[in-house]
């Protein structure tokens, strides 16, 4: 099996990303990964989503995705095409004793302090799952309280658009004619 990141342009609509999950758990398939957000459309979603598998099931869920009404577009982010990142929220202990090492890590991570207690901080850091996770295995020691981590979020790299060519642009009335 092969990691797979999917961007798929979705109409923005109740309902379609139970639709869209539902298609990949019918399947068996477990989502790794599945970030939701607004695009440059207000009436349009971007899915971001990691799945495991490989590759002859997953052009069945494509073509079976592509069926569904909502969905616009479907594309296949492969690794060095693509720039994708992840969010991680850590709090960490630090009391008086161990604060300068922690900050220490936070730079050398280029990550950023984003709350702070007496005996704890909360550190934002992004970039590749890899980046991440050696920034939690460096942090380890020090006592994670707490974690959450967002889905990867991936962008094709270069000028092109994913909407290039895919939405239909939306025709302006012209003024009405004098009389």
């Amino acid at each position: 099996m092969s990691k797979h990141t999917l961007s798929v342009l979705v109409e923005n609509k109740p309902g379609v990303l139970t639709r869209v999950a539902a298609l990949f758990s019918r399947r068996g398939f477990n989502i790794d990964s599945l970030a939701v957000g607004p695009t440059e459309h207000s009436e349009i979603s971007r899915m971001t989503i990691v799945v495991n598998v490989e590759e002859s099931p997953l052009e069945q869920v494509t073509k079976q995705l592509n069926k569904l009404v909502e969905v616009i577009k479907i594309v296949e982010l492969e690794g060095s095409a693509a720039v994708t990142r992840e969010l991680l929220l850590v709090k960490v202990k630090a009391d008086a004793e161990t604060r300068g090492q922690v900050l220490e890590t936070v730079q050398l991570f280029r990550a950023k302090v984003v709350d702070v207690a007496t005996d704890a901080v909360t550190i934002e850091v992004t970039g590749s799952a890899e980046k991440l996770e050696a920034f939690l295995r460096v942090l380890e020691p020090f006592g994670v309280r707490e974690l959450v981590q967002s889905g990867m979020v991936a962008i094709g790299r270069g000028s092109r658009s994913i909407t290039d060519r895919t939405l239909r642009p939306v025709p302006i009335p012209a003024p009405p004619a004098a009389v």
